[in-house]
């Protein structure tokens, strides 16, 4: 009996510091997971978009208004039926850059709304991510074309410039979550909702 004893207390014994060094190891790995954000610098320019052909009409006559959230800003003009959004960038890390602000969508009579703050725009995934109420990111457009990219560098900055950018919603599920979150069924996966323009600069 004690030899099995003490062969019991000897496993135990094993497995509490195989434990230990697990539980170390991971404990190292989320110390270390910010160094994937090591790439995240610095930038500047600004994320512009415009509703495409109909898309104001449809949205005012379902009582949808689209409005800014500081420092962004939304320009509505009123003989065209277009609104403009304009996104300050302010972090790049890779090809997805980073907006300060974001824009609201609220439906007039019930005051339920869609908010997309610090919204992302990601020109290799073609999407753009948004920072929701929650806390949580999602995907919320996509990116379903980009005319043209041009590139101008100097000794000590890069810009990148990203014109005719498609926006759609990105699927019939977030569309969905729209209408339900905004009491309406005028959002659609389906239709282009505008056409915009990405300005971005970073130091060398």
């Amino acid at each position: 009996m004690r030899r099995s004893s003490s062969r019991v207390r000897d496993a135990i014994h094993w497995r509490g510091a195989a434990l230990v060094a697990c539980v170390g190891i991971t404990a190292a790995a989320i110390t270390a997971a910010p160094a994937a954000s090591a790439d995240e610098v610095p930038a500047n320019g600004t994320f512009t978009f415009s509703t495409g052909p109909g898309i104001l009409p449809a949205w005012d006559s379902a009582g949808i208004s689209l409005v800014g959230v500081s420092p962004g800003s939304v320009i509505t003009n009123t003989g065209t039926n277009i609104a403009r959004v304009t996104l300050p960038i302010v972090v790049k890390s890779g090809t997805a850059n980073a907006a300060a602000g974001g824009f609201r969508l609220i439906n007039n009579e019930t005051g339920e709304g869609f908010r997309c703050s610090t919204p992302t725009i990601d020109t290799r995934a073609r999407v753009i991510d948004c920072v929701l109420p929650s806390g949580y990111n999602a995907a919320v457009f996509e990116i379903t074309d980009i005319a043209e990219r041009t590139k101008v560098n100097t000794d000590e900055t890069k810009t990148t410039i990203f014109q005719g950018m498609q926006m759609r919603i990105i699927n019939r599920e977030m569309a969905k979550r729209l209408n339900d979150e905004l009491d309406t069924s005028v959002f659609s996966a389906s239709v282009v909702i505008g056409d915009g323009s990405l300005i971005v600069t970073r130091d060398r």
